[in-house]
Protein backbone atom coordinates (compact mmCIF):
# COMPACT_ATOMS: atom_id res chain seq x y z
CA UNK A 1 0.00 0.00 0.00
CA UNK A 2 3.16 2.63 0.76
CA UNK A 3 4.92 1.71 -2.77
CA UNK A 4 1.05 2.44 -4.40
CA UNK A 5 0.84 5.95 -2.09
CA UNK A 6 4.31 6.94 -3.35
CA UNK A 7 3.54 5.81 -7.08
CA UNK A 8 0.69 8.47 -7.00
CA UNK A 9 2.65 11.00 -4.88
CA UNK A 10 5.73 10.41 -7.49
CA UNK A 11 3.29 10.62 -10.96
CA UNK A 12 1.89 13.93 -9.03
CA UNK A 13 5.59 15.32 -8.76
CA UNK A 14 6.53 14.54 -12.42
CA UNK A 15 4.01 16.68 -13.52
CA UNK A 16 5.60 19.56 -12.33
CA UNK A 17 9.05 18.91 -14.30
CA UNK A 18 7.17 18.48 -17.05
CA UNK A 19 5.09 22.07 -16.38
CA UNK A 20 8.06 24.39 -15.52
CA UNK A 21 10.07 22.34 -18.44
CA UNK A 22 7.09 23.61 -21.06
CA UNK A 23 7.71 27.48 -19.51
CA UNK A 24 10.88 27.43 -19.55
CA UNK A 25 11.49 26.07 -23.25
CA UNK A 26 9.00 28.35 -24.70
CA UNK A 27 11.46 31.44 -24.19
CA UNK A 28 13.33 31.37 -26.77
CA UNK A 29 9.73 31.37 -28.87
CA UNK A 30 8.86 34.58 -26.85
CA UNK A 31 12.15 36.16 -27.66
CA UNK A 32 11.93 36.15 -31.20
CA UNK A 33 8.30 36.59 -31.39
CA UNK A 34 8.75 40.16 -28.87
CA UNK A 35 11.42 41.16 -31.17
CA UNK A 36 8.12 41.37 -34.15
CA UNK A 37 5.42 43.02 -31.41
CA UNK A 38 7.46 45.01 -29.70
CA UNK A 39 10.15 45.93 -32.80
CA UNK A 40 13.03 45.00 -30.58
CA UNK A 41 16.68 43.82 -31.19
CA UNK A 42 18.26 41.09 -30.66
CA UNK A 43 20.39 42.27 -27.87
CA UNK A 44 16.97 44.12 -26.31
CA UNK A 45 15.13 40.93 -26.74
CA UNK A 46 17.77 38.67 -24.56
CA UNK A 47 16.50 40.46 -21.54
CA UNK A 48 13.64 38.33 -21.69
CA UNK A 49 15.91 35.89 -20.66
CA UNK A 50 17.26 37.99 -17.66
CA UNK A 51 13.99 38.72 -16.56
CA UNK A 52 13.11 34.49 -16.20
CA UNK A 53 16.38 33.51 -14.87
CA UNK A 54 16.92 36.17 -12.24
CA UNK A 55 14.04 34.69 -10.29
CA UNK A 56 15.87 31.56 -10.04
CA UNK A 57 18.70 33.80 -8.15
CA UNK A 58 16.53 35.75 -6.48
CA UNK A 59 13.94 33.35 -4.80
CA UNK A 60 15.29 29.89 -3.95
CA UNK A 61 16.48 31.09 -0.35
CA UNK A 62 13.25 32.88 1.01
CA UNK A 63 11.14 29.53 -0.97
CA UNK A 64 13.55 27.19 1.15
CA UNK A 65 12.65 29.33 4.47
CA UNK A 66 8.65 29.29 2.99
CA UNK A 67 9.25 25.46 3.22
CA UNK A 68 11.03 24.85 6.13
CA UNK A 69 8.24 26.75 7.73
CA UNK A 70 5.01 25.28 6.10
CA UNK A 71 5.76 22.11 3.80
CA UNK A 72 6.57 20.66 0.32
CA UNK A 73 3.08 20.78 -0.34
CA UNK A 74 2.54 24.79 0.67
CA UNK A 75 5.43 25.74 -1.35
CA UNK A 76 3.83 23.51 -4.41
CA UNK A 77 0.43 25.03 -4.36
CA UNK A 78 1.47 28.48 -4.00
CA UNK A 79 3.52 28.39 -6.75
CA UNK A 80 1.48 26.94 -9.41
CA UNK A 81 -1.07 29.42 -8.75
CA UNK A 82 1.76 32.08 -8.71
CA UNK A 83 2.62 30.74 -12.20
CA UNK A 84 -0.65 30.46 -13.32
CA UNK A 85 -1.62 34.08 -12.42
CA UNK A 86 1.39 35.51 -14.81
CA UNK A 87 0.27 33.32 -17.76
CA UNK A 88 -2.99 35.03 -17.12
CA UNK A 89 -1.43 38.27 -17.20
CA UNK A 90 -0.62 37.96 -21.09
CA UNK A 91 -4.31 39.18 -21.38
CA UNK A 92 -4.05 42.57 -19.98
CA UNK A 93 -0.54 42.62 -21.22
CA UNK A 94 -1.75 42.40 -24.85
CA UNK A 95 -3.84 45.17 -24.47
CA UNK A 96 -0.41 47.07 -22.89
CA UNK A 97 1.80 46.32 -25.36
CA UNK A 98 5.16 47.00 -23.92
CA UNK A 99 7.84 45.56 -23.24
CA UNK A 100 8.48 45.93 -19.23
CA UNK A 101 4.73 44.37 -18.86
CA UNK A 102 6.17 41.09 -20.35
CA UNK A 103 9.71 41.35 -18.66
CA UNK A 104 7.76 41.50 -15.57
CA UNK A 105 4.92 38.72 -16.11
CA UNK A 106 8.08 36.67 -17.34
CA UNK A 107 9.69 37.38 -13.86
CA UNK A 108 6.50 36.19 -11.97
CA UNK A 109 6.14 33.14 -14.17
CA UNK A 110 9.77 32.38 -13.53
CA UNK A 111 9.06 32.80 -9.46
CA UNK A 112 6.33 30.42 -9.36
CA UNK A 113 8.38 27.48 -11.54
CA UNK A 114 11.32 28.22 -8.55
CA UNK A 115 8.71 26.92 -5.97
CA UNK A 116 7.99 24.03 -7.80
CA UNK A 117 11.68 23.28 -9.17
CA UNK A 118 12.84 23.89 -5.51
CA UNK A 119 10.55 21.66 -4.14
CA UNK A 120 10.03 19.28 -6.37
CA UNK A 121 13.82 17.84 -6.88
CA UNK A 122 14.35 17.60 -3.27
CA UNK A 123 11.02 15.36 -2.89
CA UNK A 124 11.58 12.70 -5.26
CA UNK A 125 15.11 12.13 -3.88
CA UNK A 126 13.84 11.55 -0.21
CA UNK A 127 10.64 9.81 -1.30
CA UNK A 128 11.86 6.58 -0.97
CA UNK A 129 15.19 4.77 -0.79
CA UNK A 130 17.93 7.20 -0.87
CA UNK A 131 20.17 4.57 -2.59
CA UNK A 132 17.66 4.73 -5.52
CA UNK A 133 17.15 8.80 -5.17
CA UNK A 134 19.41 9.83 -8.77
CA UNK A 135 17.28 6.99 -11.02
CA UNK A 136 14.27 8.59 -8.87
CA UNK A 137 15.01 12.15 -10.38
CA UNK A 138 16.46 11.28 -13.21
CA UNK A 139 13.12 9.48 -14.24
CA UNK A 140 11.42 12.44 -12.63
CA UNK A 141 13.86 14.78 -15.18
CA UNK A 142 12.38 12.72 -17.82
CA UNK A 143 9.26 14.60 -18.36
CA UNK A 144 11.40 18.11 -18.34
CA UNK A 145 12.76 16.66 -21.37
CA UNK A 146 9.24 15.92 -22.75
CA UNK A 147 8.27 18.72 -22.06
CA UNK A 148 11.03 20.82 -23.68
CA UNK A 149 10.15 18.69 -26.85
CA UNK A 150 6.33 19.88 -26.99
CA UNK A 151 7.49 23.54 -26.26
CA UNK A 152 9.62 23.71 -29.14
CA UNK A 153 8.03 21.35 -31.76
CA UNK A 154 4.47 22.46 -31.24
CA UNK A 155 3.27 24.98 -28.57
CA UNK A 156 5.69 27.05 -31.13
CA UNK A 157 4.02 27.00 -33.98
CA UNK A 158 0.96 28.35 -31.87
CA UNK A 159 3.04 31.73 -31.61
CA UNK A 160 4.88 32.22 -34.92
CA UNK A 161 3.17 32.94 -37.57
CA UNK A 162 5.56 32.72 -40.04
CA UNK A 163 5.56 36.27 -40.91
CA UNK A 164 8.30 38.90 -40.26
CA UNK A 165 7.38 42.61 -41.79
CA UNK A 166 8.94 45.48 -40.85
CA UNK A 167 6.93 48.93 -41.08
CA UNK A 168 8.31 49.40 -44.86
CA UNK A 169 7.58 45.29 -46.09
CA UNK A 170 3.98 45.03 -44.48
CA UNK A 171 1.57 44.33 -47.71
CA UNK A 172 -0.19 47.85 -48.52
CA UNK A 173 -3.58 45.59 -48.50
CA UNK A 174 -2.63 44.16 -44.51
CA UNK A 175 -5.97 44.32 -43.04
CA UNK A 176 -5.55 47.07 -40.61
CA UNK A 177 -2.29 48.35 -41.42
CA UNK A 178 0.82 47.66 -39.13
CA UNK A 179 -1.30 48.75 -36.11
CA UNK A 180 -3.37 45.08 -37.12
CA UNK A 181 -0.46 43.31 -37.84
CA UNK A 182 1.07 44.01 -34.20
CA UNK A 183 -2.52 42.95 -32.46
CA UNK A 184 -2.53 39.74 -34.25
CA UNK A 185 1.29 39.01 -33.79
CA UNK A 186 0.75 39.84 -30.14
CA UNK A 187 -3.02 37.95 -29.75
CA UNK A 188 -1.29 35.10 -30.70
CA UNK A 189 1.21 35.19 -27.48
CA UNK A 190 -1.71 34.61 -25.54
CA UNK A 191 -3.31 31.24 -26.36
CA UNK A 192 -0.01 29.00 -24.88
CA UNK A 193 0.06 30.91 -22.10
CA UNK A 194 -3.69 30.38 -21.64
CA UNK A 195 -3.24 26.76 -21.67
CA UNK A 196 -0.57 27.06 -19.32
CA UNK A 197 -2.07 28.41 -16.57
CA UNK A 198 -5.08 25.98 -17.09
CA UNK A 199 -3.10 23.47 -16.87
CA UNK A 200 -1.22 24.76 -13.31
CA UNK A 201 -4.54 25.45 -11.94
CA UNK A 202 -6.09 22.32 -12.40
CA UNK A 203 -2.93 20.75 -11.13
CA UNK A 204 -3.12 23.05 -8.19
CA UNK A 205 -6.73 21.78 -7.43
CA UNK A 206 -5.62 17.93 -7.42
CA UNK A 207 -2.73 18.71 -5.22
CA UNK A 208 -5.12 20.71 -2.53
CA UNK A 209 -6.98 17.57 -2.50
CA UNK A 210 -3.87 15.13 -2.74
CA UNK A 211 -2.31 13.45 0.54
CA UNK A 212 1.59 14.42 0.49
CA UNK A 213 3.05 12.64 2.61
CA UNK A 214 5.59 14.92 5.27
CA UNK A 215 8.86 14.04 5.32
CA UNK A 216 11.23 13.15 7.86
CA UNK A 217 14.43 15.26 7.09
CA UNK A 218 17.39 14.36 9.79
CA UNK A 219 15.03 14.55 13.23
CA UNK A 220 12.42 16.99 12.24
CA UNK A 221 9.20 16.56 9.93
CA UNK A 222 8.10 19.04 7.47
CA UNK A 223 6.74 22.16 9.43
CA UNK A 224 8.37 21.28 12.75
CA UNK A 225 10.78 24.55 12.59
CA UNK A 226 11.85 24.33 16.70
CA UNK A 227 15.48 25.10 16.89
CA UNK A 228 16.04 24.88 13.00
CA UNK A 229 17.01 27.70 11.24
CA UNK A 230 14.97 28.35 8.09
CA UNK A 231 17.89 28.58 5.89
CA UNK A 232 20.96 27.26 6.69
CA UNK A 233 23.69 28.84 5.22
CA UNK A 234 26.44 26.56 7.50
CA UNK A 235 25.25 23.74 4.55
CA UNK A 236 27.72 24.85 2.20
CA UNK A 237 30.61 23.69 4.82
CA UNK A 238 29.33 20.29 3.26
CA UNK A 239 32.38 19.51 0.65
CA UNK A 240 29.87 17.76 -1.98
CA UNK A 241 27.06 20.32 -1.41
CA UNK A 242 29.43 23.32 -2.10
CA UNK A 243 31.31 21.31 -5.09
CA UNK A 244 27.68 20.29 -6.54
CA UNK A 245 26.35 24.17 -6.47
CA UNK A 246 29.32 24.77 -8.51
CA UNK A 247 29.38 21.94 -10.92
CA UNK A 248 25.27 22.92 -11.17
CA UNK A 249 26.70 26.70 -12.41
CA UNK A 250 29.24 25.31 -14.76
CA UNK A 251 26.53 22.53 -16.51
CA UNK A 252 23.29 25.05 -16.29
CA UNK A 253 25.44 28.08 -18.14
CA UNK A 254 27.35 25.33 -20.62
CA UNK A 255 23.64 23.72 -21.43
CA UNK A 256 21.96 26.68 -22.05
CA UNK A 257 25.29 28.07 -24.23
CA UNK A 258 24.38 25.36 -26.84
CA UNK A 259 20.69 25.28 -26.69
CA UNK A 260 20.44 29.26 -27.10
CA UNK A 261 23.10 29.27 -30.06
CA UNK A 262 21.85 26.29 -31.79
CA UNK A 263 19.79 27.48 -34.15
CA UNK A 264 21.91 30.75 -34.33
CA UNK A 265 24.82 27.97 -35.92
CA UNK A 266 22.63 26.05 -38.15
CA UNK A 267 21.34 29.22 -39.91
CA UNK A 268 24.81 31.01 -39.87
CA UNK A 269 27.52 29.06 -40.07
CA UNK A 270 26.15 25.55 -41.17
CA UNK A 271 24.22 27.09 -44.10
CA UNK A 272 20.47 25.92 -43.19
CA UNK A 273 17.45 27.06 -44.10
CA UNK A 274 15.77 28.51 -41.02
CA UNK A 275 12.46 25.44 -41.80
CA UNK A 276 15.56 22.92 -41.95
CA UNK A 277 17.27 24.40 -38.84
CA UNK A 278 14.29 23.71 -36.63
CA UNK A 279 13.50 20.71 -37.92
CA UNK A 280 17.14 20.09 -36.43
CA UNK A 281 16.05 21.60 -33.43
CA UNK A 282 13.69 19.33 -32.30
CA UNK A 283 16.34 16.42 -33.16
CA UNK A 284 18.49 18.25 -30.94
CA UNK A 285 15.32 17.96 -28.10
CA UNK A 286 14.73 14.57 -29.06
CA UNK A 287 17.96 12.89 -28.27
CA UNK A 288 17.86 15.11 -24.75
CA UNK A 289 14.82 12.85 -23.87
CA UNK A 290 15.49 9.82 -25.16
CA UNK A 291 19.20 10.01 -23.13
CA UNK A 292 17.05 10.89 -19.95
CA UNK A 293 14.77 7.81 -20.27
CA UNK A 294 17.85 5.46 -21.35
CA UNK A 295 20.45 6.82 -18.64
CA UNK A 296 17.75 6.31 -15.74
CA UNK A 297 17.45 2.66 -17.26
CA UNK A 298 21.18 1.96 -17.12
CA UNK A 299 21.30 3.56 -13.42
CA UNK A 300 20.09 0.45 -12.85
CA UNK A 301 22.99 -1.48 -13.42
CA UNK A 302 25.43 1.21 -13.40
CA UNK A 303 26.64 4.19 -10.28
CA UNK A 304 24.85 7.17 -11.00
CA UNK A 305 29.00 9.11 -10.28
CA UNK A 306 30.34 6.97 -12.54
CA UNK A 307 27.54 7.61 -15.46
CA UNK A 308 28.11 11.14 -14.79
CA UNK A 309 32.34 11.37 -15.52
CA UNK A 310 31.87 9.18 -18.60
CA UNK A 311 29.10 11.00 -20.17
CA UNK A 312 31.00 14.42 -19.15
CA UNK A 313 33.99 13.08 -20.75
CA UNK A 314 32.08 11.94 -24.07
CA UNK A 315 31.05 15.64 -23.97
CA UNK A 316 34.27 16.96 -23.38
CA UNK A 317 35.71 15.08 -26.87
CA UNK A 318 32.53 16.26 -28.61
CA UNK A 319 33.14 20.05 -27.96
CA UNK A 320 36.82 19.25 -28.82
CA UNK A 321 35.23 17.86 -32.16
CA UNK A 322 32.79 21.54 -32.75
CA UNK A 323 35.90 23.35 -32.15
CA UNK A 324 37.93 21.76 -34.54
CA UNK A 325 35.36 20.95 -37.58
CA UNK A 326 32.59 23.32 -37.14
CA UNK A 327 29.94 23.12 -39.68
CA UNK A 328 27.56 20.06 -39.94
CA UNK A 329 30.26 17.80 -38.58
CA UNK A 330 30.25 20.01 -35.15
CA UNK A 331 26.43 20.09 -35.49
CA UNK A 332 26.04 16.21 -35.57
CA UNK A 333 28.23 16.75 -32.73
CA UNK A 334 26.11 18.71 -30.96
CA UNK A 335 23.33 16.21 -31.05
CA UNK A 336 25.39 13.69 -29.40
CA UNK A 337 25.83 16.15 -26.54
CA UNK A 338 22.30 16.73 -26.31
CA UNK A 339 22.27 12.85 -25.60
CA UNK A 340 25.18 12.94 -23.23
CA UNK A 341 23.89 16.11 -20.93
CA UNK A 342 20.70 14.68 -20.43
CA UNK A 343 21.78 13.22 -16.89
CA UNK A 344 23.99 15.67 -16.00
CA UNK A 345 21.66 17.81 -14.11
CA UNK A 346 19.22 15.40 -11.98
CA UNK A 347 22.50 13.36 -11.32
CA UNK A 348 24.54 16.71 -9.90
CA UNK A 349 21.63 17.21 -7.75
CA UNK A 350 20.42 14.06 -6.30
CA UNK A 351 24.18 13.23 -5.02
CA UNK A 352 24.67 17.06 -3.84
CA UNK A 353 21.64 16.15 -1.65
CA UNK A 354 23.14 13.36 -0.13
CA UNK A 355 23.07 13.24 3.72
CA UNK A 356 21.89 16.63 4.00
CA UNK A 357 18.74 15.28 6.37
CA UNK A 358 17.15 18.45 8.06
CA UNK A 359 19.59 20.98 5.76
CA UNK A 360 17.60 19.51 2.63
CA UNK A 361 15.64 22.30 1.62
CA UNK A 362 18.97 24.84 2.15
CA UNK A 363 20.96 22.63 0.02
CA UNK A 364 18.21 22.56 -2.72
CA UNK A 365 17.95 25.94 -2.74
CA UNK A 366 21.73 26.38 -3.29
CA UNK A 367 21.33 23.70 -6.15
CA UNK A 368 18.42 25.93 -7.78
CA UNK A 369 20.49 29.40 -7.39
CA UNK A 370 23.10 27.79 -9.20
CA UNK A 371 20.99 27.98 -12.53
CA UNK A 372 22.35 31.77 -12.85
CA UNK A 373 24.93 30.18 -15.17
CA UNK A 374 22.26 30.36 -17.21
CA UNK A 375 22.55 34.51 -17.24
CA UNK A 376 26.29 34.85 -18.36
CA UNK A 377 28.14 31.33 -19.29
CA UNK A 378 25.70 31.93 -22.65
CA UNK A 379 26.78 35.40 -23.31
CA UNK A 380 30.16 34.82 -22.57
CA UNK A 381 30.19 31.92 -25.78
CA UNK A 382 28.43 33.73 -28.19
CA UNK A 383 30.54 37.35 -27.61
CA UNK A 384 33.38 34.88 -28.30
CA UNK A 385 31.55 33.34 -31.18
CA UNK A 386 30.75 37.22 -32.45
CA UNK A 387 34.24 38.23 -32.05
CA UNK A 388 35.71 35.38 -33.96
CA UNK A 389 33.17 34.85 -37.10
CA UNK A 390 36.14 33.64 -38.96
CA UNK A 391 36.46 30.61 -36.49
CA UNK A 392 33.58 30.75 -34.96
CA UNK A 393 33.76 27.12 -33.42
CA UNK A 394 36.30 28.31 -30.83
CA UNK A 395 33.46 29.61 -28.64
CA UNK A 396 32.68 26.14 -27.91
CA UNK A 397 35.52 26.12 -25.33
CA UNK A 398 33.27 27.65 -23.25
CA UNK A 399 30.89 24.29 -23.24
CA UNK A 400 33.76 22.29 -22.77
CA UNK A 401 35.31 23.77 -19.96
CA UNK A 402 31.79 23.40 -18.09
CA UNK A 403 31.70 19.87 -19.21
CA UNK A 404 35.20 19.79 -17.02
CA UNK A 405 33.74 20.94 -13.62
CA UNK A 406 30.78 17.87 -13.94
CA UNK A 407 33.12 15.28 -14.80
CA UNK A 408 34.96 16.35 -11.89
CA UNK A 409 31.93 16.47 -9.59
CA UNK A 410 31.41 12.98 -10.91
CA UNK A 411 34.72 11.26 -10.34
CA UNK A 412 36.08 13.29 -6.40
CA UNK A 413 33.29 16.04 -5.95
CA UNK A 414 30.61 14.17 -4.69
CA UNK A 415 32.08 12.00 -2.32
CA UNK A 416 30.69 12.92 1.16
CA UNK A 417 33.46 13.66 3.43
CA UNK A 418 32.25 16.13 6.04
Amino acid sequence: MKNNKNFIVLALIFSLFFIWAISSNLLPTMIRQLMKTCELNTFEASFTETAYWLAYFIFPIPIAMFMKRYSYKAGIIFGLLLAAMGGLLFFPAAIIKEYWAYLSIFFVIATGMCFLETAANPYVTVLGDPKTAPRRLNLAQSFNGLGAFIAAMFLSKLVLSGHDYTRETLPINYPGGWEGYIQFETDSMKLPYLILAGLLIVIAIVFIFSHLPKIKEGEHEEGDVKGEKLIDFGVLKRSHLRWGVIAQFFYNGGQTAINSLFLVYCCTYAGMAESTATTFFGIYMLAFLLGRWIGTMLMVKFKPQNMLVVYAVVNILLCGVIMTFGGMVGLYAMLGVSFFMSIMYPTQFSLALEGLGSKTKSGSAFLVMAIVGNACLPQLTAYIMHKNEHIYQIAYIIPLICFIFCAYYGWKGYKVID
